[in-house]
Formats: structure tokens, C-alpha cells, sequence
């Protein structure tokens, strides 16, 4: 190896400590490769040609799905906040302007991607912004009351939702610590969630909607 011309290496590294460093390096890649798809590497041989177009193609796809699933959830995502826009629209709501405060939001108005200040658990005199997809401020509201707040989820699978199920219990979890039992926050949900997600998140009181049903965002009190 001649590591003084390439460029991802520096010249001044020396040889023995350049191999030790790539050998921790291997190490790790060696303990966290999947001995289900790199069946060789516990034998110490060589793949066979078999072997490399299997696992070859078993990585490529992972990395593809790697690569397009964010692509697809955030074009979910704008067609759900562009279809709870419209159902809102229909009801005399308006967008508010850009940058305004959760609590200064007009009764009729709505926002998306608002910033909600709330406590952090260990200490209750700093707060953190949590970022909710929408929130909505109801046309009998007074200003300065609290806003609905729904979260636009999407799912191909049901293996994502239940690995990420958590976080909507812990957002909820902030909010009742920072604003009470009474704040109002939803799902609006499109795609596979299955019972196992939906269970957790009702025992967190977290109700949902569902995008084909999207009519039942008028049981929020809007």
C-alpha cells in the first residue's frame, strides 16, 4: 500500500500505526456485518461468485431503500399537510404568516412545522423546541390559547413505525409536563400502523386520524 498518494491518509501517519488503525477499523465492520448475508467470514475463506452476487444484491437494495425511503416520506408528508390544508381552507381557516408564535396564532388559523417550547425532564427551569407539523388554532378559540397540534406519519411497512413509535409517546409525554392534561395532540395517519403501534400510542392518550377518513379532524373540535 502506498499510502503517501492517497489522499485519505496522511503522509506524516506512519505504516505500523496506520495498521493498527485499519485493523480496528475491519474489526468493527467484521463484528457488525450480518453473518446471515456475509456467510463466509465466520469460515475465513473467500466468497464464491455465488456468494458475491447474493450478498451484493442484498446490500444494494438495502442501500436503495436507505436512499429512497426519506425521498418518499417527505413527499408523503407534503401531500398530507397539503390535504389537511385544503380540508381547513374548506372551513374558513386561514395559514398563518410564516415565524409566527404558537401562542400568538389568531382563532381559524392554522401553521405548519410550529415550534412548541417545553420543559426538559431533568430540568423543569430550561425548555427544549419541539417541532409539530401542524397546529391549529380553533375558530371558537380565544388568542393565546393552546392550539390543536396533529403529527403527519406515513409508513410502508409496519417494522419503521413500531421501531419509531416512541417518539410521538415522548412528544406527548413533554407537552402534558410543560401545558397539562388537556393539549390536544393527534396523528394523522397514512399507510401501515398496525395495532401493536396504535395500542402504544392510545395508552399515552394519543388519539388518531386517518388520511382516507380525513373528515374526522372535525372531532377535534374545529
Amino acid at each position: 500500500m502506498e499510502d503517501s498518494k492517497n489522499p485519505h491518509i496522511s503522509p506524516r501517519m506512519k505504516k505500523s500505526k496506520l495498521t493498527i488503525e485499519l485493523q480496528k477499523i475491519s474489526n468493527i465492520i467484521i463484528k457488525m456485518a450480518d453473518p446471515d448475508i456475509f456467510t463466509w467470514l465466520s469460515e475465513k475463506r473467500n466468497p464464491d461468485e455465488t456468494e458475491i452476487m447474493r450478498f451484493s444484491t442484498i446490500v444494494a437494495d438495502r442501500l436503495c431503500g436507505a436512499i429512497a425511503n426519506p425521498i418518499i416520506r417527505n413527499a408523503q408528508e407534503k401531500r398530507q399537510l397539503a390535504a389537511i390544508k385544503n380540508q381547513l381552507e374548506n372551513k374558513g381557516y386561514t395559514l398563518s404568516e410564516s415565524g409566527v408564535r404558537y401562542d400568538e396564532m389568531n382563532p381559524g388559523s392554522f401553521s405548519f412545522h410550529t415550534n412548541i417550547p417545553v420543559y426538559v425532564a431533568e430540568e423543569q427551569d430550561k425548555t427544549v423546541n419541539i417541532s409539530v407539523d401542524v397546529a391549529i388554532m380553533p375558530l371558537s378559540a380565544r388568542t393565546g390559547d393552546m392550539p390543536l397540534l396533529l403529527e403527519a406519519k406515513s409508513a410502508g411497512d409496519f417494522t419503521n413505525v413500531n421501531k419509531r413509535r416512541k417518539e410521538e409517546a415522548v412528544k406527548m409525554q413533554q407537552l402534558r409536563s410543560t401545558y397539562g392534561n388537556k393539549v390536544s395532540y393527534s396523528l394523522f395517519l397514512c399507510g401501515y400502523f398496525d395495532s401493536g403501534y396504535l395500542g402504544y400510542e392510545a395508552a399515552e392518550g394519543i388519539d388518531w386520524i386517518w388520511e382516507h377518513r380525513i373528515k374526522d379532524i372535525n372531532q377535534l373540535g374545529i
